[in-house]
């Protein structure tokens, strides 16, 4: 009976060694589909990160350029500015140098 017990004693210890294996294995397939699924994961957040930082760096690109383009029509706007107030300025002289000869013939013509 000694021998019965001590051979259901053994077997009972390699069907929970068995069981311990069983859930081991289990175990490392659960963590290696939920490493494929984060690696995956990462390679999705990765490639946005990609993608996301080429539209900043167009944007950014842009944004330059239109600043750029900002400062030039400024400073044309500022150049035309000058250039009308000096046309209004010539024809205000010339406007008056008229009508000082059109006084001088008005003077003429009465004599």
């Amino acid at each position: 009976m000694e021998a019965a017990a001590v051979q259901e004693q053994s077997i009972d210890s390699l069907a929970s060694l068995e069981e311990r294996i069983t859930r081991a294995v289990q175990v490392i397939t659960n963590l290696r589909s939920e490493n494929s699924q984060l690696q995956q994961r990462l390679k999705g957040a990765l490639d946005e990160l990609k993608s996301e930082s080429a539209a900043r760096h167009e944007i950014e690109t842009r944004s330059a350029q239109i600043h750029k383009d900002k400062d030039e029509l400024t400073q044309q706007v500022k150049r035309l500015s000058e250039e009308l107030n000096d046309l209004r300025g010539e024809r205000k002289q010339v406007r008056s140098r008229i009508e000082k000869l059109l006084s001088q013939l008005d003077l003429l013509s009465a004599s």
